[in-house]
């Protein structure tokens, strides 16, 4: 494999993680870059800036500064973000399908603990990460695998 250098998106700034997360749609036209800052940066293939956005805190009495984002994943259909974050939840973004749609919150996914990893599968079930523990949240339920390695479902489809 052969890489090759192109451009920098983001210059180097004196603040430690100032990059919180990257994801690449799997249609390859979009790099979602999650900040220190809690924004979310979208650029087009070609490396141009297109989109940002600010993310929400779960509970917004807690303030903007309450939270850290923790992982990034696009929908099979590159329409749709989702954000894990530290205040445990995950929020998916819509984006459209084009550039000028608007940027809405399209479904909540409240967490037991703050979010440490995160992806999105081919088959539509988005994979949550917290410590000792992985989530697995479909359209109709939530699935939860612990250390016990039990599972518990409400979805009868997901325990195929």
């Amino acid at each position: 494999m052969q890489l090759k250098y192109l451009r920098t998106l983001l210059e180097g700034q004196e603040q430690i993680q100032r990059i919180a997360g990257l994801a690449w749609s799997p249609n390859q036209q979009k790099l979602a870059i999650a900040t220190a800052d809690r924004h979310i940066l979208l650029y087009d293939d070609a490396g141009e800036r297109r989109d940002k956005f600010s993310t929400k805190p779960a509970n917004a009495a807690n303030g903007k500064n309450s939270y850290v984002i923790r992982g990034l994943a696009f929908s099979p259909d590159s329409t749709k973000l989702a954000v894990g974050q530290s205040d445990c939840i995950v929020y998916v973004y819509k984006l459209g399908e084009s550039w000028n749609d608007k940027k809405v919150i399209c479904n909540k996914f409240p967490q037991a603990g703050a979010v440490t990893s995160l992806i999105w599968l081919t088959t539509g079930a988005i994979i949550a990460g917290k410590e000792r523990h992985v989530l697995i949240t479909a359209n109709c339920s939530h699935l939860l695998l612990s250390r016990t390695r039990r599972w518990q479902s409400a979805c009868p489809a997901l325990q195929e």
